[in-house]
């Protein structure tokens, strides 16, 4: 496994059972945990003395919340007896992008729970920093779902364009293990401009080189979104695992998605692993 140091960065709101599935993947894995306990700091109000004074009291009560959920982390840590350190951050949003893309350049996965993506300012800057910056994969796990090693099925969303194409380099690990891939197009164009004339062909000959068990699904949408299409072949393989490229870009610190990876961003019935 190519997974040698696992990023996790866990929200100072409920953010046990985060630190739960992070410290489970890493000791399944045997990687090391760099766990990052992150908020968003309160911006200062202008005002009278009293509205200062609820801004200081706001912090204050910020920094307990997570120097706590940092010490329970801590603690998690070592009664599951794995390699790990901790930080954290309290700091503006403007700034914690940059925070994350330090640390996840020396990182080899960066994970995320469901209660961080259900905050929108982490989330967004969790992908803004690890994603579009550093560069790094970034495994989604949503609610209620095991993060297994053993990954049997995998949905590899496949257009025939460059964040595929990174995507699918990056998790070789996961799918040379997987006992199938199933490389998904949805209406794909033959043209061979587009995904060649033999739409999925090239791409699952490149993963049989490196020995990954390959299937071609060629889907019609029948004018349903994309991302629907995916979650509910997903489910009717059994998919274990969705890998997908990141679309879109990220300017002054504005993300802007794909509709596809937005929605799976969002909400996914199985982790998903996405690369740019």
């Amino acid at each position: 496994m190519l997974f040698k140091t696992i990023l996790a960065v866990i929200g100072a709101h409920e953010g046990a059972a985060d630190i739960n599935r992070a410290t489970d993947l890493a000791g399944r894995l045997g990687a090391h945990l760099s766990l990052l306990v992150v908020d968003i700091a309160v911006s200062p109000t202008v005002g009278d003395y009293p509205v200062g004074t609820a801004w200081l009291d706001q912090r204050v009560e910020d920094l307990k919340r997570l120097h706590a959920v940092a010490d329970n982390a801590r603690t998690h840590c070592e009664t599951a007896g794995i390699s790990f350190d901790i930080d954290r951050f309290y700091t503006e949003r403007s700034f914690l992008a940059d925070t994350i893309f330090q640390r996840a350049l020396y990182a080899d996965l960066v994970v995320v729970g469901e209660k961080l993506r259900a905050q929108s300012g982490l989330i967004n800057a969790v992908v803004d920093g690890a994603v579009f910056d550093a560069q790094r994969p970034l495994l989604l796990l949503p609610a209620g779902n095991a993060a297994a090693v053993k990954v049997k099925t995998v949905l590899l969303a496949w257009n025939s364009r460059a964040e595929a194409g990174r995507a699918a380099r990056e998790a070789m690990a996961l799918l040379t293990e997987a006992e199938s891939v199933h490389v998904t197009l949805i209406d794909p164009d033959a043209s061979y401009s587009a995904n060649g004339g033999e739409p999925g062909a090239d791409i699952a000959a490149f993963l049989a080189r490196h020995g990954v068990n390959v299937v071609v699904d060629q889907l019609p949408s029948g004018g349903r979104p994309v991302e629907d299409v995916l979650k509910s072949h997903a489910g009717e393989i059994g998919a274990d695992l969705i890998v997908m490229g990141a679309y879109g870009h990220s300017r002054l610190r504005e993300r802007v998605f794909g509709g596809v990876t937005q929605a799976l961003l969002e909400a996914a019935p199985v982790p998903v692993l996405i690369a740019r």
